[in-house]
């Protein structure tokens, strides 16, 4: 039971990895339908029909709500493996524990996507709509965990504020490992495995630190995880383009005015 919340969290892991990985090896005949996950199709062409459980808002909310429900189910001490045994455990094996390093490992995912920018490893957008993304998952992200946090007023472990549900660090970590996954997975499974593996030691060790009951690690996880999937959802600029295309574009044309003069005609318009 010491160790519930690790081989908890990596078991998810293996999961949402495994489908991943399944679907990745479905052969397509247009490589054009890789590219993105959770883009509706263009106006004008009808979707085939789908099952609910086939719906896009469905698959991206699967996991995500799954890690939220465990952590709703795990609050307090209603189960053998509740936050309080779970912190009993904790405390009883690592009395003395601290360390700082979950603060800044939980940007960690960001800079393995910056890295493979670095040494021009493509991702699945563009720079500028991957920040667009990003953008958009830490406003939605950091809007939710801030209202419930503030709105259930769960004691922290160690007692110092009344804000522990969900886990804010655990939350970003995963928020940005599910960025890199979706962006890098085209070219290797292994950067999501590292990226996810790197979030659920950033939960483990805010466990480790005293400063989340376990409920606030799965919850937090959940949060970032599906405010990362509802972004890519929602997210309708520019599928597809290369940073250079997302200039103007510009075009110039000779002009005669009625008296004989001549001149030239700017415009532009969105390309």
């Amino acid at each position: 039971m010491l160790f519930f919340s690790i081989r908890f969290l990596l078991a998810l892991l293996v999961a949402l990895e495994s489908v991943s990985v399944g679907r990745a090896q479905v052969p397509l005949s247009n490589p054009a339908d890789t590219l993105h996950k959770y883009e509706e199709p263009r106006p004008g062409t009808a979707p085939p029909a789908r099952a609910w459980y086939q719906k896009k808002l469905v698959r991206a909310s699967a996991v995500p709500l799954l890690l939220i429900g465990g952590g709703i189910a795990s609050l307090g001490d209603h189960t053998p493996v509740g936050s309080y045994a779970v912190r009993r455990q904790l405390q009883e094996h690592f009395p003395n524990f601290h360390t700082r390093v979950d603060d800044y490992l939980q940007y960690v995912p960001y800079l393995e996507l910056g890295a493979t920018t670095l040494f021009g490893i493509e991702s699945r957008d563009d720079r500028l709509n991957t920040l667009l993304v990003i953008a958009k998952s830490e406003l939605l992200m950091t809007v939710a965990v801030t209202a419930v946090k503030y709105s259930t007023r769960v004691l922290r472990p160690d007692e110092s504020a009344h804000n522990s549900f969900p886990s804010g660090h655990t939350a970003q970590a995963f928020l940005a490992a599910s960025i890199v996954h979706a962006e890098l997975r085209g070219k290797s499974q292994w950067y999501g495995v590292g990226a996810y593996t790197v979030a659920a030691g950033v939960g483990t060790l805010r466990m480790l630190n005293n400063k989340h009951w376990e409920s606030d690690v799965l919850a937090g996880a959940g949060f970032g995880i599906l405010s990362a999937h509802l972004a890519y959802l929602s997210h309708r600029n520019r599928w597809g383009r290369k940073p250079g295309e997302f200039c103007r574009q510009w075009q110039m044309s000779p002009t005669w005015q009625p008296g004989g003069g001549a001149g030239l005609s700017v415009s532009w318009q969105p390309r």
